[in-house]
């Protein structure tokens, strides 16, 4: 995330003050002890460590130009309004997500799943992407539900200086007790758990990879972002609609579609609403593709040579010319 903001910044020949999230500041210091140690100029690359406190400042501030924010979409409104409130600077937001997966009857099972896999436990659900709504046709629903729940089985949780470990931690105390409060929200409300859904051991903050079936859309996991291993299983029965309710959220960051027939995958993909959708994978990224977000996922992208121009201004200058006479 880091590289994704301060190399189009410098690129562009910009200065930036980079503000940590209070809850990961420790690998951007050590970037920073790095880029001092290559040499950069003083005053280049600025880090900073701070409370929300510290962003809402600098959003407000009037001598910054522009703000790039990731983090949540309640976040993202408040520095839209410190912008301008303030020196109306550029904003670009890459915020959070819903994201589906999209698994028609011809799809390959194994890549299903494995795609499943990757795209949900990754980082713990910890991934503005996540693909946390599943929608398998009804025709191999069955099939899909009892592979993917074998699957999980077998995921390791525990310390990443454990050996063989496939699932961390939450981030914090306060991550961990609301992804709880979703799993209990899911039983509420009349999901079938089908894997897990407690507390991984009795020390730290780990909690077992969950897969829900028989989610409704309008239940509170099938619409709120949880950014934990929390999976939800939908059965569909037409393209149509899959596509409709794959794009009945507010979040647009990304989207999945998995098949073998490619025209539909590709089909399917131009009807989601959402900025990146990829077709049997899932959370693969290229610093050379633009990435960001539809609707309160927020606007710009990251990579690609999009990047850059969030730093850049168009400028017109004209200037009568004299001719000869004719």
């Amino acid at each position: 995330m880091f590289a994704w903001k301060v190399g189009p910044i410098l690129a562009t020949g910009c200065t930036v003050v980079f503000k940590t999230s209070e809850k990961t500041p420790l690998s951007a210091l050590h970037i920073g002890k790095l880029i001092k140690e290559a040499g950069f100029p003083p005053g280049v690359v600025n880090i900073l460590s701070g409370y929300g406190s510290a962003g809402e400042a600098l959003a407000r501030h009037m001598d910054v130009d522009k703000i790039a924010f990731t983090g949540s979409t309640a976040v993202g409104h408040k520095i839209e309004q410190y912008a301008t409130e303030s020196n109306m600077k550029k904003v670009t937001l890459e915020l959070g997500g819903k994201s589906p997966m999209i698994i028609f009857d011809d799809a390959n099972i194994e890549t299903a799943v494995n795609t499943a896999r990757a795209g949900l436990f990754l980082n713990q659900g910890q991934v503005c992407t996540a693909s946390s709504r599943i929608f398998v046709h009804e025709s191999i629903h069955d099939k899909f539900v009892a592979a993917m729940v074998q699957n999980a089985q077998g995921i390791n949780v525990g310390g990443y200086d454990e050996k063989d470990i496939d699932q961390g931690p939450q981030v914090d105390k306060i991550q961990f007790l609301k992804v709880l409060g979703y799993i209990e929200k899911g039983i509420e409300e009349g999901a079938t758990l089908r894997l897990g859904g407690h507390r991984h051991g009795n020390k730290g903050y780990f909690i077992e990879p969950t897969i829900f079936t028989d989610v409704e859309d309008d239940m509170v996991i099938a619409k709120e972002e949880i950014f934990g291993p929390v999976m939800s299983i939908f059965k569909f029965k037409t393209d149509e609609e899959a596509v409709k309710r794959a794009n009945t959220t507010k979040y647009g960051l990304a989207a999945s579609v998995i098949s073998e027939n490619g025209a539909r995958a590709i089909s399917t993909a131009h009807q989601l609403r959402a900025g990146t959708v990829w077709i049997n994978t899932h959370n693969s990224f290229d610093a050379a593709v633009p990435f960001g977000g539809y609707k309160e996922s927020g606007h710009g992208r990251e990579l690609g040579f999009e990047a850059m121009e969030n730093y850049l201004e168009t400028k017109t200058v004209m200037m009568p010319l004299t001719g000869p006479k004719v």
